[in-house]
This record gives C-alpha cells, sequence and structure tokens, in this order.
C-alpha cells in the first residue's frame, strides 16, 4: 500500500544526495588536491572543522608542518585548500569572476540578513557596492565622527561613574562596547537610537540574541550547525541548536529595518518638499538618496527588500567585528603600558574632548596602535573562496606533493574551495619578522618591504579583505576604534584584570574569553583607574 509513495520520495532523496554528492567526489579524486599535504581526519562528519573551531592556534601548527599550501578537511569531510601563499592569493584576487563565494557561504548570509551585500555577487554586487558605497565615502565620515565621539565619551561616563574607591573598576570591557558600538551604528546607520548605553534600562533585546549567537560558550557548536545547513538546506527543516535563536535575530533586525526604512523615506520626502529642514546624513538616508539619483537607472536602484536587508548587514558588521577590534586594543595596551603612555600623552596634544575625523587622523602613533590592533586581532579570521571554474593557481612557495614530487601550481577543479587565512598573512613571520605575533606599533614606522605586495583595501593588511569584496565599511570600523581609544585611554589608566596569557582568542570569530573561567562566553575583564592630567603629564 505504501509503495506507491515510498518510491518516488526515495527517488527524490537518492537524487538530491547524488546532485550534492557526485561533485564534491569528483574533486575529491582530482589528482592534484588529492596528492596534497594535510592533516588527518578522524571524523566524517566533522572532518577538521570541529578541532579547528576549539583551538585557536591549530592552523599555526598545520602550517609549521605542512608550509602555507595544504589540504584539510571540512565538514562532511569536503577538501578545502588552505594557502597564504602572497603569489596565490593576488591570482585569486586577480580572478574575481572566477573565484566567488561558496553558494554556502551565500545562503548563511542570506539567513541572517536577507539579500544584503553579502549574499550576492557579480552585476548584483556590482548594483549594490554602486548603492552603498556613498554612504561610506571620506566625506560622509567626516559629519558622523561627532556620534562616535558622542557616544564613546558617553560610554566613558558610564565607567566613570562606575569608579569605587581608590579610584577604579573592574569592568567587562567588551559587554560595555558591544552596547556602545549598538548605539553607534544605530545613531550613525540609520539616526535610530537603540538605547543600548541608558542606565537601568531593560537589557536590549537585539543585542542579547546576538550576543547568544555571536558570544555564548555554545556559539561556536551554533556556528557549526548553521555551516551543516548551508551546505545541506534540506537539515534546515531540523530545528538544530541555535536555529531559533538565528530566525530570532533575523526577525528582529528585518522588524526594525523596514520601521526605520519607511521613517527614512519619509524623511527624505520631507526634506524634498521642504529646503529648509536640510537632509540627514546617516548611512542609511546617504544611501536612499544614491539609490533614487538621476544617474542610477530605473533598473539598477535596490527595492524595499533589497535597501532593508543592508540594515541587518551593518548591524552585525558595524556592532560585532567594531567592538571586538576595540576591546583587544585596551586589552593590548593593558599589556603593554609603555605603550599605553606613549599613546596618551599624543591624544593630549588634541584640546578638545571632541576632536574632528581630521584631528583623529593626524594622531601618528594612534594610528599605528588601530593599525597593529587590526593586524593582530583581525575580528574575522579567514574567508572563503570557490572555483567557478577548473583553473591554474601559481606558487611562490612549492609543495613537496605525497608522490615526493615538488609542485609549483596547483590545477584548482571547479568546485574547490579555498581557505584564506586572514590572520595567518596578517601575523606571517616571513613579511612581518620574527615577532610578528606580538602587539608592537613601532613596527608600522617602517612597514615591511613584503608588506607590499599583500592584496589590501587598508593598511597593507587582508583584515578588510581586497578585491571587489572588500569590506565597504572599513573607513567606519577604523574611525570608530579611534574615538573609543580617544576617549577611554584619556580618561583611565588600563591595567590587567588576569594575570598575563589568561585572555585568550577563539577561533573563527576571534573573540576574547577567560581561561580560568573554562567554557567559551566572549569575555575581557580589565581595571580602570582613574586618570588625573595634572598627575601624569
Amino acid at each position: 500500500m505504501t509503495s506507491p509513495v515510498l518510491l518516488p520520495v526515495g527517488l527524490t532523496v537518492l537524487f538530491y544526495v547524488l546532485y550534492h554528492a557526485l561533485p564534491i567526489l569528483y574533486r575529491e579524486f582530482a589528482k592534484s588536491i588529492r596528492r596534497m599535504p594535510g592533516p588527518q581526519s578522524h571524523s566524517w562528519l566533522f572532518g577538521n572543522f570541529k578541532e579547528m573551531m576549539e583551538d585557536a592556534n591549530l592552523m599555526n601548527r598545520w602550517r609549521e608542518e605542512f608550509g602555507a599550501t595544504f589540504r584539510f578537511r571540512g565538514l562532511f569531510s569536503i577538501s578545502e585548500l588552505h594557502t597564504s601563499d602572497i603569489k596565490a592569493i593576488n591570482h585569486i584576487f586577480s580572478k574575481s569572476a572566477v573565484y566567488r563565494r561558496a553558494p554556502s557561504a551565500r545562503e548563511s548570509s542570506r539567513g541572517l540578513s536577507g539579500d544584503g551585500i553579502l549574499s550576492v555577487e557579480e552585476e548584483d554586487h556590482k548594483r549594490f557596492r554602486r548603492i552603498v558605497n556613498p554612504a561610506f565615502t571620506i566625506a560622509q565620515m567626516r559629519v558622523i565622527t561627532e556620534i562616535f565621539m558622542e557616544k564613546a565619551n558617553q560610554l566613558s561616563d558610564i565607567w566613570k561613574a562606575q569608579l569605587g574607591e581608590g579610584g577604579s573598576t573592574h569592568i567587562d570591557v567588551l559587554s560595555w562596547i558591544r552596547l556602545m558600538t549598538l548605539d553607534t551604528i544605530g545613531k550613525a546607520g540609520f539616526d535610530y537610537d537603540f538605547q543600548a548605553l541608558v542606565p537601568d534600562k531593560k537589557p536590549n533585546e537585539l543585542n542579547e540574541v546576538l550576543l547568544q549567537i555571536f558570544h555564548s560558550p555554545a556559539s561556536s557548536r551554533y556556528a557549526t550547525f548553521r555551516q551543516l545547513q548551508s551546505l545541506v538546506p534540506i537539515l534546515k527543516i531540523i530545528p538544530l541548536p541555535g536555529t531559533s535563536l538565528f530566525l530570532a535575530a533575523r526577525s528582529k533586525m528585518l522588524t526594525i529595518g523596514y520601521q526605520i526604512l519607511a521613517r527614512s523615506k519619509a524623511d527624505i520626502e520631507a526634506s524634498n518638499k521642504d529646503k529648509n529642514m536640510g537632509g540627514k546624513r546617516d548611512l542609511l538616508s546617504t544611501l536612499l538618496r544614491a539609490n533614487l539619483s538621476p544617474d542610477v537607472p530605473v533598473n539598477q536602484r535596490l527595492n524595499d527588500a533589497e535597501l532593508v536587508s543592508q540594515i541587518p548587514t551593518f548591524f552585525v558588521a558595524g556592532n560585532e567585528t567594531t567592538s571586538l577590534a576595540a576591546s583587544w586594543a585596551l586589552h593590548a595596551l593593558s599589556v603593554n603600558t609603555a605603550a599605553q603612555k606613549k599613546l596618551r600623552e599624543e591624544l593630549f596634544t588634541i584640546s578638545t574632548d571632541n576632536p574632528t575625523m581630521d584631528e583623529l587622523n593626524s594622531l601618528p602613533y594612534l594610528e599605528r596602535v588601530v593599525r597593529e590592533t587590526l593586524r593582530l586581532y583581525s575580528p574575522i579570521t579567514f574567508r572563503h573562496r570557490m572555483a567557478m571554474e577548473q583553473d591554474v593557481l601559481p606558487l611562490s612557495k612549492p609543495y613537496i606533493d605525497k608522490n615526493g614530487e615538488t609542485q609549483v601550481s596547483i590545477i584548482i577543479p571547479k568546485g574547490q574551495l579555498i581557505h584564506i587565512p586572514v590572520l595567518a598573512i596578517n601575523t606571517d613571520t616571513e613579511i612581518w619578522g620574527l615577532d610578528a605575533k606580538e602587539w608592537r606599533p613601532e613596527r608600522w614606522e617602517d612597514i615591511p618591504e613584503g608588506a607590499s605586495n599583500i592584496p589590501t583595501v587598508w593598511a597593507n593588511l587582508m583584515t578588510f579583505f581586497a578585491g571587489p569584496h572588500n569590506c565597504v565599511g572599513f573607513r567606519f570600523a577604523v574611525l570608530e576604534v579611534k574615538a573609543l581609544l580617544f576617549a577611554v585611554v584619556r580618561a583611565f589608566e588600563i591595567e590587567k584584570a588576569v594575570p598575563e596569557g589568561g585572555i585568550r582568542p577563539a577561533a573563527l570569530l576571534q573573540r576574547p574569553f577567560v581561561v580560568a573561567e573554562g567554557g567559551r562566553k566572549s569575555s575581557l575583564p580589565l581595571v580602570l583607574r582613574a586618570y588625573a592630567e595634572s598627575e601624569g603629564i
């Protein structure tokens, strides 16, 4: 009785499995990839992925053993090519039509933000960038620096109010900085007040959901399950751990997004009717005006769904990654007190508490501190690219294959995933010197010659990636970190709250956690002591 139903269901499942499995099997038996060296995998389901998520230094050890280019196993034991070879990486960026974001990565982005700039490719991506770019120009950053300083000073005042007897306080700076960056992206990005820093206010719902997704002890497990669902879409029908949080975050961000979009459109329409009102200069208002520009053909403009999808992208990028970079900067200064003193002396050469963008950018040591922090503590530690057609990848560092033969290039089969280790390139001792794993702002006084070969959009670093998919908001992130350091370092002496080495970075998203506390909950405790200018300088 059931066979007429079971047969088509079984055939459908078989077709689905073969559709996804056969291309993978083809790549697995591609000669050049199969003969590459690499670590052993002890799990068919997780490959090397699970151990990579648990050990932030694992890739470094593999590079020491296998060299700059090797093979490892991702989820479902799919072979991934790891390369930190600069010649190979420049080749990848020079052929952006061949090497694109993998469909699974775009699907993962789409799951959180919809059809935002992170989930589109080729002509759609060019169309999105044309509209989004005006929101992140230098002129736009000059306008919103005032908001950066307002929120940084507000956070500094909150911390001052927490100073106890002796003028010091013990604070988890990351949790507070995340609230500050949420308020900042709300105000500077959308003229929207999250009131995340308002004292005695109930916890911000959006912040709490994002906290669970990206910073809880289970966040690595959630990321693994999301990746599994992206690789095998049928798994989305299974409520895997973290799914409800992910959907709640998406729902909350899109709900807010549509509210913000409606209000911004109304404000622009009103200002067009009344020229005395002036135009708002938040990122979304600038983006909307660019979208309505007569220079943009109607068929190239973004529709409402596409516009709203940019808002969650700004939420996550403008909140999560920037808060991590700013927190790591304070950590580094707490360890290197000489650098902290030198930075503070430079900051006090500015007479105001509310410097302009040009004043912040005129401070050379502040620039070096931020560059060094984003070099060593890049929030995103790696990116992926997939070959859309067969290609030959040239290498500057040959490898010896399993047959003992020296190879100076790799035949890349269509569909091959390539793992680009952003952090490894930022800390490569052959480029940055033997002290590349140390935080030393002075290295930027004489930039190594080898760094000029790194494909980049900012400061000879891979932190903001490169090529047509570089981070559009890199100026926003750099300026916001500078603003926070300006306010905090002038107000406080920053000291370690745990012994040196007691703060470690997690893998994937390089977030700090306290080793002694077990678990992997994001946390960065520091001691802040009130600084009296008359006593120090």
